[in-house]
């Protein structure tokens, strides 16, 4: 794949927000067919027990008290 076939500018914008997150890695994961965006905290993923979904339509994965990841839904939208 060439390199210009993919633009460079969104790539670069991603890591000027990523160094600005707190400090703990993330495994991603877009699913575009169902507009979801997957952000896991733990390699391999861990089951959650729990979660929540809030106004901004996130839903925030528990394992026990711990947030073990994010689902960002209709992420087009947001």
């Amino acid at each position: 794949m060439a390199i210009t076939s993919i633009n460079l500018q969104s790539y670069l914008s991603l890591a000027k927000t990523i160094k600005n997150l707190p400090k703990q890695d993330f495994w991603t994961a877009y699913d575009a067919e169902a507009d979801i965006l997957y952000i896991n905290f733990h390699q391999p993923a861990l089951s959650a027990d729990d979660s929540e979904l809030t106004d901004d339509d996130i839903i925030i994965r528990y394992q026990g008290d711990e947030i073990i990841g994010l689902s960002i839904l209709n992420v087009r939208k947001q």
